[in-house]
């Protein structure tokens, strides 16, 4: 069960990582926003990441086997990456219509995927 908490939160926590990194690139539609500054944004982004923060420590704690999780640091890293990936993926889909997905990107993703099997080989 510890694999499957680390994963879940790590999925929210990169969720709200990711909102923190590149939504702010669509305040210029929120009108409330559109006129904020770089300093603004910047206290907006980090008000985002607290979350990040608060998923992503005890997902570390839950899931590294240093304190009795099931991956080991190089796996959970690896997990954390390929959750990354995935949801910027999803974001940059749902989020920024004027950029494909293309399948450069697609081979480059299943590479990584790849590299799974090998963080995970005993």
């Amino acid at each position: 069960m510890r694999g499957l908490y680390t994963i879940l939160l790590l999925m929210a926590s990169n969720t709200f990582m990711t909102l923190a990194w590149y939504g702010h690139l669509r305040f210029k539609d929120v009108p409330l926003l559109k006129n904020s500054g770089t300093f603004g944004i910047i206290l907006i982004s980090w008000g985002i990441a607290f979350f990040e923060y608060l998923l992503m420590v005890p997902a570390n704690r839950l899931g590294s086997a240093v304190v009795g999780g099931p991956f080991n640091m190089w796996q959970l890293k690896l997990i954390q990456e390929v959750i990354s990936i995935s949801i910027f993926v999803l974001f940059t889909l749902v989020f920024f219509k004027t950029e494909a997905l293309k399948w450069n990107h697609i081979i480059g993703f299943l590479l990584l995927l790849g590299s799974v099997y090998f963080f995970f080989k005993k």
